[in-house]
């Protein structure tokens, strides 16, 4: 595949309102086991493979009891899917994207099993180049493991390229692939840590960055 430019988006509180809802199935997962975290370090874990998430919040606790972990909070994933929605403008961003001939990937660092129900939720696949999940990485964000392999799989050059994301695990995995990264707040991260994090522009949601486009980072690929 030639390379062309491209705009790689995160999709678990950038595209999609689900960290509120990852935050709720996570603590269930862990208090099925008998232990127990913060809400506000979960969240701040959040982007990050499942297994690193229990090790950075409870330790080798967590790891001993992984899989039972990650089966409850399959479980909880699944019982909440009917309330997940797109952030706002999501869609139309993404499609904007794209009908200017641009290459739009998914590059999360979700499941394949929650990536199936966050596509359905999105319904872009008709405008996507590719889609990267958890299987495609050994490593997740801020390792630029993720950003490289979907640039890799979409194609895309990486000097014609910018990362869409909400967390600082999206901004520095960004940084270190060598890609400018535009933040958006809909994910709950604050705008001076994002820019902190070396985030080159932040905005409230899709929506925002859309009504911006022709002046913001994106430019350099449109």
């Amino acid at each position: 595949m030639d390379r062309a430019p491209g705009v790689l988006f995160d999709v678990d509180g950038t595209l999609v309102d689900s960290n509120y809802l990852q935050v709720a199935a996570w603590l269930k997962a862990l208090q099925s086991v008998g232990l127990d975290a913060p809400a506000w370090r979960l969240h701040r874990a959040l982007g990050r493979t499942g297994r690193e998430l229990v090790g950075d919040v409870v330790g080798d606790a967590g790891l001993d009891r992984f899989d039972e972990i990650s089966d409850t909070h399959a479980r909880e994933v699944e019982a909440t899917a009917d309330r997940l929605r797109r952030t706002r403008g999501a869609a139309e961003l993404v499609r904007g994207v794209a009908g200017r001939g641009v290459r739009t990937v998914l590059a999360t660092s979700a499941s394949p099993d929650s990536l199936e129900e966050l596509r359905r939720v999105l319904d872009l696949d008709d405008v996507l180049t590719a889609v990267t999940s958890a299987e495609d990485v050994d490593r997740s964000k801020p390792d630029p493991e993720p950003v490289r392999t979907a640039l890799e799989q979409g194609g895309v050059d990486a000097e014609r390229a910018v990362f869409v994301g909400d967390s600082v695990w999206d901004v520095r995995a960004a940084a270190r692939a060598g890609l400018p990264c535009v933040a958006l707040r809909c994910g709950g991260i604050g705008v001076d840590e994002l820019r902190d994090a070396g985030a080159v522009e932040v905005y409230d949601d899709p929506a925002d960055l859309l009504d911006h486009l022709e002046d913001s980072a994106l430019r350099r690929v449109l």
